[in-house]
């Protein structure tokens, strides 16, 4: 890892003096500093000192297009020069929202009737609780306000995105999670199956789990269920193939709402448009956000059914207005940022090239199966998780303290490639124009992370 440099004008001096910086240790980061990446080029970033990585995360699980796509930035020119700024308040609109809200719903992996604008992630599915609880009052059940999500789930870090969340690190010291925020176990197979449990048993113990929760708590009392098809920040957690059918099972018969949290496994990520169409959902709601734009700029949509908006469209007559509002919800220049992004999508025909590249991206990542430190390789289409075990016979965790994952990130960036550690699960979110050629150097790159690795527990 880079250490902060002693000169005291050294971007990195100024960096740990001037920046709060998410996910990090902010008093080891006063200390050691951190990587000040200058500039992007397809799969590659280079730091200000010359060294160049491959971005095996594409940033934060967002830059599907990679650096340096022009027709992005052109887009975000021209509309900068035409309308740089207007809003959809108070019967207002502009064209670029109104084409990638009709582009959003022709593409849908399901009927959907309207989309709702943010910026985030986080805000697409703060919103999506908050209409939820909103459509309930539109149905006369206001009791029901109870939100039920995974452990190990990620939603975002607005106050109720993280409360959905079921990760230790939003809620500890934040005073969260908020009352009725409930959490069922996530759908490992690996992790979480008892001895000798099959799938299907592993998969119908977690339903019954959720149908005795939503009896506990009383049905008339629960709002929504939020899942992410593949949990991506919990360690790229693919559920057994027949989960989704019990637990959608389970909701249709209490009148639950579904939310499927697309913000990583939208657009191509999972070999198919949509991870709902993956994972064989029919959601609600669906939130997307990240692919979106490749993250060129932020934005996020939240599509509705018809069944949801119908509902709140009468409660928000009753009401006088709709009093859920961003000021820059649909930003015009966003919003044609993404759509252009999805065009690009389709011309280039990315889900198409994922869908190619999927067997041998997987099948290198599972020809590590034989090294001494990797228990698991999980994952669909250009997204993917290798744990490392203490045993693998007997699936040992190694100690947190060890910080195993951290230290094999850390000599994956010696050797010039990005990648993250969620514990001690490895995540791989490459941009989805990595080409094999690309894909066999990151390989290389990691197996002398994992050997590094390697070393330095046996020692």
């Amino acid at each position: 890892m880079a250490t902060q440099k002693n000169h005291p004008n050294s971007y990195e001096a100024r960096d740990s003096a001037s920046i709060v910086h998410p996910l990090t240790n902010l008093k080891t980061h006063l200390e050691t500093g951190g990587v000040i990446i200058k500039e992007g080029d397809g799969i590659w970033v280079t730091d200000i000192d010359g060294k160049k990585y491959i971005e095996g995360m594409s940033g934060l699980w967002c830059l599907s297009l990679g650096y340096g796509q022009q027709r992005l930035v052109n887009a975000a020119t021209e509309q900068m020069q035409q309308l740089p700024y207007y809003h959809l308040t108070n019967h207002k609109s502009h064209t670029p929202a109104i084409e990638l809200a009709e582009k959003l719903l022709q593409i849908a992996p399901v009927p959907m009737s309207k989309i709702w604008f943010s910026n985030s992630g986080s805000e697409g599915n703060d919103s999506a609780a908050r209409i939820a609880w909103y459509y309930w009052h539109s149905m006369k059940q206001p009791k029901r306000r109870k939100m039920i999500s995974h452990l190990r789930a990620y939603h975002g870090n607005t106050i109720a995105a993280a409360s959905l969340s079921g990760m230790h690190y939003n809620h500890a010291s934040f005073g969260l999670p908020l009352d009725g925020f409930l959490h069922i176990t996530p759908p490992h197979y690996y992790r979480f199956a008892l001895e000798n449990e099959s799938e299907d048993d592993f998969t119908s113990r977690l339903a019954s789990e959720l149908e005795t929760l939503i009896n506990s708590e009383g049905a008339d009392t629960i709002a929504a269920f939020f899942t992410e098809p593949i949990m991506g920040s919990g360690g790229v957690i693919v559920p057994p193939d027949s989960y989704y059918g019990k637990i959608q099972t389970i909701l249709k018969k209490y009148d639950i709402l579904l939310v499927a949290d697309e913000v990583i496994t939208a657009f191509g990520r999972t070999g198919n448009m949509f991870g709902t169409t993956t994972m064989n959902l029919q959601p609600d709601m669906i939130v997307c956000a990240k692919g979106l734009s490749s993250a060129y700029l932020p934005i996020s949509a939240l599509m509705i059914n018809e069944r949801v908006f119908a509902a709140i469209a009468e409660q928000s007559d009753e009401i006088g207005v709709f009093g859920l509002t961003f000021t820059y919800s649909g930003h015009p220049v966003s919003a044609r940022v993404a759509s252009e992004t999805l065009r690009i999508y389709e011309e280039d025909k990315i889900v198409e090239h994922v869908q190619a590249l999927e067997p041998f991206f997987l099948g290198s990542l599972k020809a590590l199966l034989s090294h001494p430190l990797v228990g698991e390789v999980r994952g669909r289409g250009l997204l993917a998780g290798v744990e490392l075990v203490a045993d693998k016979d007997s699936k040992k965790a190694f100690d947190a303290n060890q910080q195993v994952g951290k230290y094999c990130v850390e000599r994956a960036e010696f050797h010039g490639l990005i990648l993250r550690a969620i514990g001690d699960t490895i995540s791989f979110c490459p941009p989805l124009i990595i080409t094999e050629s690309e894909v066999v150097l990151l390989m290389a790159r990691f197996k002398q992370a994992l050997d590094d690795t390697l070393e330095m527990v046996q020692n």
